[in-house]
């Protein structure tokens, strides 16, 4: 018999908030984390825009020391980590108070892991020793540069702070990522392996080089507008917003958290993940692996596509991902379409990348518990080719009882979540 698993701890940095709650209000008051680049002097270039997290000290959460050999994707990771393991309840000193490496019980410590996903990893931190390099000489590279750039580094400093020694490991499926960290720790406890998973995404790539690349293969919005860079759906959307953050999620089994008397956020009852194998950045054709991927969630669910109430769309603001998800959705849900919600949350949040599963998932699992429909801000004209109910501006609120979270990665990665009403 399969086992129930439920979200007992949430966690998240990002450009709309960094925690949980600052995040949800700006979600239920229609935020937009979007403003011109700080971070380096985008005089040279086209793309003007991004969604920064603001006011971001690690070392409120974190030891002060080891920042200095974390990469700013980790410090997100971390942080994002340490606020969703503190809800959980998970880990609590001999008085009862959370403090920061407190370590699981050593019987607990092999039912316990983590799956943390980023699409790239380190890349401040590449660019800032290549630098150095070039201009100081070999001899000047940090000794902790690779433990700093690789991308499995998050999960791995998630893990040894609180002495986690189940599964630890690190998809690397782009924009799906966070999903599929999350479906996959889904999978880990329903199957028996673990009793606890610690899972989300991360990144932080609006640096020199992650904007040049992805602003020369025309993938970013070259408006200096930012109430009108990531409007997806709408008519006038012509890329997406690169944005960086965390999000992470304790994943339980049912009569686990029970038994330790945990708070129940949700349910996690679906998970689909499979490829378009068709290109390297454009989805496939009408969306059909993104469709084949919402209907393998629904069937690993065990409902039917009538009981889905919301929708947290990829809805990067591109016209290809915009299109075919819509074309996805209908395919899929038939006549039901018509009477959904879907949103995209990247018009508040921008696009995180490897991070967005995470914090989308925490939106959708917010919107379950809340009974609120995030709104897709900023649109303000749908394209007339897509017809769904986009819930444009403000957000609505609705009793929800499924919810169904998607992420589509360039390489033609899918990954689906079907979350439940508690």
């Amino acid at each position: 018999m399969k086992r129930r698993v439920v979200v007992t701890g949430l966690g998240t940095v990002n450009p709309i908030g960094n925690s949980v709650e600052e995040s949800w209000d700006s979600v239920k008051n229609s935020r937009i984390g979007i403003g011109e680049i700080t971070v380096f002097d985008t005089t040279e270039y086209k793309t003007k825009v991004a969604a920064e997290v603001k006011d971001f000290d690690p070392a409120k959460k974190l030891d002060r020391k080891e920042i200095r050999h974390m990469a700013r994707f980790t410090q997100l990771a971390l942080y994002a980590a340490e606020e969703a393991i503190e809800d959980s309840g998970l880990c609590k000193s001999a008085d009862g108070e959370y403090k920061f490496d407190t370590p699981v019980s050593e019987i607990a410590a092999e039912r316990c892991g983590v799956i943390i996903s980023s699409g790239i990893g380190g890349l401040d931190e590449i660019e800032k020793q290549h630098n150095r390099m070039t201009e100081k000489g070999n001899n000047m590279v940090s000794p902790f540069f690779v433990p700093m750039a690789i991308c499995n580094m998050a999960a791995a400093r998630i893990a040894i702070a609180h002495g986690f020694k189940g599964m630890c490991t690190c998809p690397v499926t782009a924009c799906a990522g966070g999903s599929n960290a999350i479906g996959d720790s889904f999978f880990r406890i329903r199957d028996g392996y673990e009793d606890v998973m610690i899972c989300g995404g991360t990144e932080s790539s609006i640096t020199p080089l992650g904007i040049a690349g992805f602003q020369n293969m025309k993938a970013l919005s070259d408006s200096t507008d930012p109430a009108r860079a990531s409007i997806p759906f709408d008519k006038d959307r012509n890329g997406f917003v690169m944005g960086e953050g965390s999000g992470v999620l304790v994943l339980e089994e049912y009569e686990h958290a029970v038994s330790r008397g945990a708070h129940i956020y949700a349910e996690i009852v679906g998970y689909g993940s499979n490829c378009d194998a068709y290109h390297i950045t454009s989805p496939s054709p009408d969306g059909v692996g993104g469709a084949a991927c919402m209907k393998l969630a629904i069937k690993d669910a065990g409902i039917s596509e009538n009981d889905i109430d919301y929708i947290n769309a990829h809805g990067t603001s591109t016209s290809l991902n915009d299109k075919y998800e819509t074309a996805a959705i209908k395919s899929v849900f038939g006549d039901h379409a018509k009477k959904l919600y879907v949103s995209s949350t990247k018009s508040m949040t921008g696009h995180l990348l490897g991070g967005a599963g995470g914090v989308e998932a925490i939106f959708s699992v917010k919107a379950l518990e809340d009974g609120f429909v995030p709104p897709t801000v900023g649109l303000k004209e749908t394209d007339p080719e897509l017809d769904l109910n986009y819930v444009p501006g403000k957000g609505i609120e609705s009793d929800l009882k499924y919810v169904l979270s998607n992420s589509l990665g360039f390489g033609g990665h899918n990954a689906c979540l079907i979350f439940k009403k508690f």
